[in-house]
């Protein structure tokens, strides 16, 4: 009964292939080319009527006439190659239209087994029982807040956007922080959020819409890094990618130091310098502590052996580690020793030095990259 099924479904796939194909020599839609010879055609006659009427010169008339002509005759030559390409495709598909379910037929028999379940999705139970929840859950959020005659708290809102983010649902979370823009308690970071899943519901596009809240996000923090990034995006789609570039460099000069941003910012402006033939930038000239060791370090090192050497970039890391038990607020800090900790393959307290930079998340925006740095290095617990 199994065999007969798939066999049914595999004759139906074909038809539904073939036929259409069959019928195509005598069956003829009003395709683009058909509706560009109409125009043209409509041209021809509204340049003679303009003629006539003395609208223009016998001289633009013929020329206008020509170039009609002109264009007429390329567009039925295109026609023409298109139909040729078409019919000797049509005996390919039909072809595969019976090739392809026996093959499929061939492969089952080979190395099919009916019996077994399918072991990926039985794995992935408890992640689909997480998500469900989490969509329960961001659902009567929303209903509470929809339902508070008050228009429900902001915080609540930005909650839920980000739930939404979470889950993949770029158009949902918009539509949320659409919601907030027009209160008074609106920041840069609520006119980013928005933009940010604008684009990500188009696919990386920016829209008119979107670019209209990075405007807006820029107007009430000129420092707003994701605000500055989206921008130079938006610049570079409309091909303005130098000056897309001289953006993201200014925002570096004015930085103060290292950022987790800045990486990103050296990325993508390394990438447009390369469609525009610019040098390559690096983040060692916007983050002086980056730098490393002077020439003098250098040139001891040099001199160490692959022992020692270890050994000295050891306590180099050891030494940012003792300042951080100094001064445990130091969020950059524990982003660089976290990093530090990684490229010497110390997973456990690089790990370490990541939750400790979580921890001081409580207060940062919710638009500040470093959330995304600490998210990425945890595997996404920190939101």
């Amino acid at each position: 009964m199994m065999w007969v099924l798939f066999g049914a479904l595999a004759l139906a796939s074909g038809l539904f292939i073939a036929l259409p194909l069959r019928r195509g020599a005598s069956v003829r839609s009003l395709g683009r080319s058909d509706s560009t010879m109409a125009i043209l055609r409509d041209q021809l006659a509204e340049v003679d009527r303009d003629r006539a009427r003395g609208l223009i010169s016998k001289a633009e008339a013929d020329a206008a006439t020509i170039e009609v002509k002109r264009r007429m005759l390329a567009l039925s030559r295109q026609s023409e190659k298109a139909t040729m390409e078409a019919g000797s495709g049509r005996g390919v598909l039909l072809v595969a239209a019976g090739l392809v379910p026996a093959l499929a037929v061939v492969l089952y028999l080979l190395s099919g087994s009916p019996d077994v379940p399918s072991v990926a999705f039985a794995d992935r139970a408890d992640e689909r029982a997480e998500s469900a929840e989490i969509a329960e859950l961001a659902g009567r959020l929303q209903d509470q807040l929809e339902s508070d005659p008050e228009g429900g708290p902001t915080e609540g809102w930005q909650l839920l956007a980000a739930v939404y983010s979470r889950m993949n649902r770029p158009a949902a979370a918009a539509e949320v922080y659409g919601r907030l823009l027009d209160r008074e308690d609106a920041t840069s970071a609520t006119f980013s959020l928005y933009a940010e899943a604008l684009i990500q519901a188009e696919n990386g596009i920016v829209t008119p819409d979107a670019e209209g809240a990075l405007d807006r996000a820029q107007e009430l923090d000129p420092s707003n890094p994701a605000a500055t990034f989206y921008k130079s995006v938006a610049m570079e789609q409309a091909g303005a990618r130098a000056d897309a570039r001289d953006l993201l460099l200014a925002r570096l000069d004015a930085s103060d130091g290292f950022q987790p941003w800045m990486e990103s910012f050296v990325a993508r402006a390394n990438l447009l310098g390369d469609q525009i033939g610019a040098d390559a930038i690096s983040l060692a000239d916007y983050a002086p502590m980056l730098r490393g060791p002077d020439a003098a370090d250098m040139a001891a090192a040099s001199e160490m052996s692959e022992e020692d050497r270890g050994a000295f970039i050891r306590s180099m890391v050891d030494g940012l580690a003792t300042r951080l038990e100094e001064n445990p607020d130091d969020l950059d800090g524990w982003l660089r020793l976290g990093r530090a900790y990684a490229v010497l393959g110390d997973t456990e307290k690089s790990r370490s030095a990541y939750e400790s930079a979580e921890a001081l998340l409580a207060d940062v925006p919710q638009d500040d990259p470093r959330r995304a740095v600490v998210r990425n290095a945890l595997g996404g617990s920190s939101e």
